[in-house]
């Protein structure tokens, strides 16, 4: 599933309408790194087209991100420097937001702030619920049944998040 989903169903439309006017559209060519090993990030990244991957300190390739991945979002509520290298895999469009404006925005809307830190701890609870059964934590039994299942809330607005991701793109074409 694309991670922009599990943020964009707890965000509102005006909220993601703000994202798109506050974000940089870019373009990365295949081959450029986007985030070096060890940095200390101060962006958000949105993959719009095209391929990232990510790869470990030892060069081992961990994950292929794709159209509605998220890059960076850990950086914005912890600083430490990234664990891992994420390198344009093909060539790549992506939306770029930085820490400084999101900072900013949530200062000044609460209410943005509120729907925005649920987004991510979504985000974050789903990658982590993936990286545990990745290393075989858990009853596999459990896990294989659990492993695409949507909470309800999330059911009730993965549409929406899908057509506010799809409005961004097409806003950010034109």
């Amino acid at each position: 599933m694309r991670k922009v989903l599990l943020i964009f169903s707890e965000l509102t439309d005006g909220d993601v309408e703000w994202l798109s006017r506050a974000g940089e559209r870019v373009h990365l060519d295949a081959g450029a790194t986007l985030v070096p090993l060890g940095a200390r990030i101060e962006t958000i990244w949105f993959v719009l087209d095209g391929a990232l991957s990510v790869h470990t300190a030892a060069g081992r390739s961990l994950a292929t991100m794709g159209s509605g991945e998220i890059v960076g979002e850990m950086s914005l509520v912890d600083p430490a420097p990234t664990a891992v290298s994420v390198k344009v895999a093909s060539d790549c469009t992506l939306l770029r937001i930085s820490h400084e404006t999101v900072r900013a925005k949530l200062a000044e809307d609460p209410a943005f702030a509120g729907r925005f830190y649920r987004a991510l701890c979504v985000f974050l609870a789903s990658r982590l619920r993936s990286t545990t059964r990745r290393m075989g934590y858990g009853d596999e039994a459990e896990d294989a049944q659990d492993k695409d299942e949507l909470t309800d809330d999330l059911l009730d607005n993965v549409h929406l998040a899908g057509a506010r991701f799809d409005r961004m793109l097409r806003r950010l074409a034109g």
